[in-house]
């Protein structure tokens, strides 16, 4: 359980945890591998989320899970690339929080992950919150949460 003083210094930046979905780069489940490929490189990311035409979170899709869709034993099938849709190839388990998240559940997903979808009451996507951001507000929380509160050890308790 996070203490309560330290849970409300660290949502002081609260506003600033959710990257809003007209921000975040995406693709759509129906795009082909050759345009989510051009997408990731131009944006230099590793993954990207994948939504449907009504903006639900539908997947996640990387270089390397492209590059394994395209690839045999023997050579890199290039042609694939404007074959197969990004839904066929994506990724379908990740992390997705709704908009009223508990603050430690927020966090026991990013230690896993890059990033956290987050969706709205009709599970739309409305952003993502990522490792970065977080970092920040724990940066700030270590600096100056001893300038806000007297902190002193606890004396040990003996037994009997």
């Amino acid at each position: 359980m996070i203490g309560n003083k330290i849970q409300a210094m660290f949502l002081e930046n609260q506003d600033h945890f959710l990257i809003p979905a007209s921000e975040v780069a995406h693709v759509q489940t129906e795009n082909k591998l050759s345009h989510a490929l051009l997408v990731l490189t131009k944006i230099g990311f590793n993954v990207i989320v994948v939504l449907d035409k009504d903006s639900h979170v539908k997947g996640l899709i990387s270089i390397p899970l492209i590059m394994e869709a395209i690839t045999s034993i023997h050579q890199m099938n290039y042609d694939q690339l404007d074959v197969l849709t990004v839904g066929e190839v994506m990724k379908t388990e990740f992390a997705v929080l709704d908009e009223d998240y508990e603050l430690e559940d927020m966090l026991h997903l990013l230690v896993d992950n890059p990033f956290i979808c987050t969706v709205d009451a009709e599970n739309k996507f409305s952003g993502i919150i990522t490792r970065r951001e977080i970092l920040k507000s724990v940066n700030h929380l270590v600096h100056e949460f001893e300038q806000h509160y007297d902190v002193r050890e606890k004396e040990e308790t003996i037994c009997n």
